[in-house]
């Protein structure tokens, strides 16, 4: 027996799932349901980021750690994702939605000198939460064959990112991300009459790093238009992911503790290339304090690593975005709505999985706006920032899960002019 999810126990199981961080099925292969880290100004618009500079002085960006001219105060943001899922299969006509709510950002930074910027910041990266349970009568008999598949866990993210400007056009960046969690996952089979379990268990104990490098070109137009051209480079991962993997049968005694544990076979590899290279371009072009219009492409690497004692391979993914932002006159005391920030996108992103041959996609439209505090000025902006991202990932053909998906995000930037002596060293 192949020890990875057959499609219809991943289908027919799947509902009984518990609530948490990323409740998607697909979430149940490899490291778990990846997130796309931008912070909610940047995902408001489509994940626009690597040529997006933003005009104003209160927002860093860490997807493209050079784009962060502008930034001269302290910017402090703290944000929160309420995710709502609704899926559907063919398979048996099967319906569920799961909702989580959690915290997706919280990060600072400040500008150094005119020229250098520095940010530092924490997101989750990745998780599962699944607990299916599925039963099966064997061919010529009368005994039944229950299996049981459960996972959970999470990993994080701290980031760290510096920024320099080599002269009004050109500058340079580089981000570090140090990655921690543990992620666990066990398949234990069981037959009618008998109370010997037999289980397939696998822990990822994770401690890493990787870098983005990132460059940006902005060239400044007539009439206040500008031209921004961006590229990021992420490397490899420093560090590795430790995989412990355990084939034993057991059984079970009162709740959940195991006697007379035999262990039948036991491996424990590190695994140097869970983190996938990324790559990305973008294209952006806006008037200065007004509008913004930007697109990009995003690339990443498939990789390998050990599932449930076998291989699991992602295959190579692309994200195509396209969105921006329009502000009508901040300078409008008179009208509120003027002074309000409103950003717009949509992506489409070919799946790093592929399930009984059928790529597993998602697209999606998102839409935000930023309302500044009542006292804030253009030249100190601190704000509530909304978002919304409405899409879908995966289909219904070959009874695959379809999830239509609802994620509204929350968050507070705080903007001041902290550390001022050492801005204008």
């Amino acid at each position: 027996m192949k020890r990875i999810f057959v499609l219809s126990s991943l289908v027919a199981g799947y509902f009984l799932n518990a609530q948490s961080i990323g409740n998607s099925p697909y979430g149940a292969y490899g490291i778990g349901d990846v997130k796309y880290d931008n912070t909610l100004d940047i995902n408001a618009i489509g994940g626009i980021s690597t040529a997006y500079v933003w005009d104003f002085n209160n927002s860093f960006n860490f997807k493209n750690p050079a784009a962060n001219t502008n930034l001269e105060l302290t910017s402090l943001k703290v944000e929160g994702t309420n995710e709502s899922n609704y899926y559907r299969s063919d398979f048996n006509n099967l319906k569920s939605n799961k909702h989580s709510t959690y915290l997706s950002n919280i990060s600072i930074a400040f500008p150094i000198s005119r020229k250098v910027k520095f940010g530092m910041g924490f997101q989750p990266y990745s998780s599962k939460s699944y607990d299916i349970v599925t039963s099966q009568t064997l061919p010529d008999s009368e005994v039944i064959k229950v299996s049981n598949f459960h996972g959970e866990g999470s990993l994080n993210t701290i980031q760290a990112a510096v920024s320099y400007q080599i002269n009004p056009e050109f500058a340079l960046g580089l981000r570090s991300n140090f990655f921690f969690g543990k992620l666990y996952d066990i398949e234990e089979n069981a037959f009618s009459g008998a109370e010997l379990v037999s289980g397939f268990s696998n822990s990822y104990r994770v401690k890493a790093f990787n870098f983005t490098l990132g460059t940006t070109y902005q060239k400044k137009m007539a009439n206040e238009h500008k031209l921004t051209l961006g590229a990021t480079y992420t490397i490899g991962n420093s560090g590795n992911l430790k995989n412990m993997y355990t084939n034993s049968t057991y059984y079970y005694l009162i709740g959940e503790t195991k006697a007379y544990e035999t262990v039948i076979e036991q491996q424990t590899n590190f695994d140097k290339k869970f983190l996938p290279q990324e790559a990305s371009l973008g294209l952006g072009y806006g008037k200065d304090t007004k509008w913004f219009l930007g697109t990009q492409v995003d690339y990443k690497k498939g990789e390998s690593i050990n599932f449930l004692g076998q291989p699991f391979s992602y295959q190579d993914s692309y994200r195509y975005a396209i969105g921006g932002w329009y502000l009508p006159n901040f300078n409008n005391f008179r009208s509120y709505f003027s002074r309000i920030i409103y950003r717009y996108g949509a992506y489409y992103e070919q799946g790093s999985i592929q399930i009984n041959g059928t790529n597993i996609n998602k697209y999606a439209l998102t839409a935000g706006v930023t309302l500044p505090f009542q006292k804030s000025t253009i030249n100190r902006m601190s704000s509530l920032d909304i978002g919304i991202e409405v899409g879908k990932r995966g289909t219904l053909d070959n009874n695959m899960i379809r999830q239509n998906f609802v994620n509204l995000r929350i968050g507070v930037n705080f903007a001041s002019k902290w550390f001022e002596k050492r801005y204008y060293n």
